[in-house]
């Protein structure tokens, strides 16, 4: 691990970089060890795959002294961190009219469409981190059979709850946004909502499983959204 000075308030902390579930798993106990100390004074903290950001209120003056007060937080075993993470359950329309881009998927992996919908929906994605747009989950997992390539050339505008496969990644546009992954389906629930508290519902090391569902379903989760009845289906796990 290294730590390394970012501007004059914060400090970057940064694991070998390598997308693992392992330092993921390091990661979310040292920020949540982080998240509990009580530093002299307020402090923001965001993680990555592989590393994590402390923004200080106010200028750190003794770099190297504010270094060594992280390590032994690190190092410090603290009681009561449970690592604990939910998985929840994403309906999502593969309907042809949600997903623009299934059939050239289907074309160019030699595949028919039943088939990369039943690839998606069985995997198991870990989110590593929240980010590129509010609620943008950042997802590992992806059944390599399906991996492929990001658009050359970005859409404008890519509808909201886009559910898309870019490389070796899959996730969900929260809000109509530019995009240049490929379209497969579209999910009706809000990812991102500062109403509420957390704003986005996961967090990292949370799980997500897309379930397939037809546009009749679709329309009527829609329904039960809008007039705020509908609960996203979620269960407690532990790694």
């Amino acid at each position: 691990m290294q730590y390394k000075r970012f501007g004059e308030r914060s400090i970057l902390i940064e694991w070998p970089q390598i997308i693992s579930e392992k330092t993921l798993n390091d990661v979310i106990l040292y920020k949540g060890k982080l998240q509990i100390h009580k530093f002299k004074q307020k402090v923001y903290i965001k993680s990555a795959y592989n590393s994590i950001l402390i923004t200080y209120s106010y200028t750190i003056n003794n770099f190297y002294d504010e270094i060594l007060t992280l390590k032994s937080i690190y190092f410090d075993d603290f009681k009561g961190i449970v690592n604990d993470s939910r998985l929840w359950k994403i309906p999502v329309c593969y309907d042809l009219e949600f997903g623009l881009d299934l059939e050239e998927i289907a074309s160019k992996k030699n595949l028919e469409i039943s088939q990369i919908i039943e690839l998606h929906t069985k995997g198991n994605y870990l989110i590593y981190f929240i980010g590129f747009l509010p609620g943008f989950l950042y997802l590992g997992g992806l059944d390599e059979q399906i991996h492929f390539p990001r658009k050359n050339t970005p859409r404008l505008k890519v509808k909201k709850g886009s559910v898309a496969i870019g490389g070796s990644q899959t996730g969900v546009y929260p809000n109509e946004s530019p995009g240049g992954w490929n379209i497969i389906g579209n999910t009706p629930l809000n990812f991102f909502n500062i109403l509420k508290e957390p704003p986005c519902f996961a967090k990292p090391g949370d799980r997500i499983q897309f379930e397939s569902v037809s546009k009749n379903s679709y329309d009527e989760i829609l329904s039960q959204i809008e007039s705020k009845t509908f609960v996203i289906e979620s269960e407690v796990i532990y790694d």
